[in-house]
């Protein structure tokens, strides 16, 4: 079968030689498997091959010249931004902070980060990668306002791949809040494939946050792999997205004592969007922590995928992990799956995992109904309780409060 891509190192500008040698034998890996489909475990519940097949005539990573450089502020609370146009760091503002304390720079990839895992999007990635950044925070300094990366697409994109790798160092006890938020207007496919590094040392705290503007019609695959020091935390929030495909890859490394981490997830999808997240909390020290709660909504012929996976090494006693998903299904064509996974080799852990999926509680209507409240609006006073739990615990007054009345359009249809 005639392959739906053509990638090319060579299209990559500025590259040393050393560097051009080692992106193509990347490539060359990737081309003996190509996209990832449901004979890979990690892609147990699809196959990305055949979806990107479908939906591209011939990808490319030819080079992407920058024209859009206006973007529209997010207005409703104070905060900090980066400004990244089709992957590559454009401008920035830190008014809020003490700007000795963040550095912010664009990503080196003479020194990047070979990612190596069986996922051949992450070997697509070493090989076609440019532009992102590196941001660091200082020892001691915790953000005093948000930081929100805006992730624009150019409206021009039209059957590209843009892949990208972002890095986040957090140095001793220090602390930020993180919104990442995803625009375009584009009405084209496209293919997005980021790579984020987070390290978190000594005493730091991060909450990341991820959200789109607006629904889309582009396909997303990010990894994150973050490794935490002595009590540190990190927060994920991934919250409604409506993409046409979009799946979150979650690598978290607990590697000392008290070190803790929680990836929640409230999700909203209709018409065809494919929502997937993978995770894996990687216990491998004493005394840590992992909290996981995933909610999804789902309508119309909407999909949503998690596989779940707690791994407690046997010097990781005194564990305490938690995992679990729930899907609410709005009517018949709609899909759940659920991968929860449990690998434990110590013997003194507190470990537990679960999975449910059900129906909107059709007496629940009645009885709202009965109170004189319309139908429609009492399938959304439902949908939003379902996700209530996790929306509450979104940080910052007015970060908070602007997501939320974002995800309550979105459910109501504005």
């Amino acid at each position: 079968m005639k392959n739906f891509y053509d990638f090319k190192v060579d299209n990559i500008i500025g590259l040393s030689s050393e560097e051009k040698e080692f992106r193509n034998k990347e490539l060359d890996l990737f081309g003996k498997n190509g996209f990832p489909n449901k004979r890979e475990e990690a892609w147990k519940f699809t196959d990305l091959n055949t979806i990107l097949s479908k939906n591209f005539t011939n990808i490319t990573n030819d080079y992407i010249s920058l024209k859009e450089k206006k973007f529209e502020l997010i207005k409703e609370f104070d905060h900090n931004y980066l400004f990244v146009l089709d992957g590559k760091l454009v401008s920035n503002e830190f008014k809020f902070e003490d700007k000795n304390k963040v550095s912010i720079k664009e990503y080196d990839y003479k020194k990047q980060i070979s990612v190596r895992n069986q996922n051949s999007l992450n070997l697509l990635n070493n090989a076609l990668a440019s532009g992102g950044y590196s941001l660091e925070i200082s020892k001691n300094y915790k953000f005093r306002k948000p930081l929100i990366v805006y992730n624009y697409f150019s409206e021009s994109i039209k059957e590209k791949i843009i892949c990208y790798k972002n890095s986040l160092i957090l140095n001793e006890n220090s602390e930020i809040t993180i919104l990442n938020y995803t625009d375009t207007n584009s009405k084209n496919n496209f293919f997005v494939n980021s790579f984020d590094c987070l390290k978190l040392k000594k005493g730091s705290s991060l909450k990341n946050i991820f959200i789109n503007k607006n629904r889309c019609n582009c396909y997303f695959h990010n990894y994150q792999k973050s490794d935490l020091e002595h009590n540190t935390t990190l927060d994920n929030y991934i919250l409604s997205t409506g993409l046409k495909f979009n799946k979150m890859d979650i690598e978290i490394n607990l590697n000392e004592e008290h070190a803790k981490s929680s990836v929640f997830s409230a999700l909203s999808l209709s018409s065809d969007e494919h929502q997937e997240i993978k995770s894996s909390l990687n216990h491998n020290s004493k005394n840590c922590q992992s909290y996981q709660k995933i909610k999804n909504v789902l309508n119309d012929q909407s999909r949503g995928v998690y596989q779940g996976k707690i791994f407690v090494k046997q010097e990781a006693q005194k564990t305490d992990a938690y995992q679990l998903s729930k899907a609410l299904l709005l009517n018949d064509n709609a899909e759940f799956d659920a991968k929860p996974e449990l690998e434990i080799y110590a013997d003194d852990v507190k470990c537990s995992h679960g999975s449910t999926s059900g129906s909107i509680d059709l007496d629940s209507i009645h009885y709202i109904k009965s109170r004189g409240i319309p139908e429609k609006k009492a399938f959304q006073m439902l949908i939003n309780g379902f996700l209530s739990d996790i929306l509450e615990k979104l940080p910052e007054d007015n970060l908070k409060k602007f997501l939320i009345e974002k995800i309550e359009r979105q459910i109501n249809g504005y």
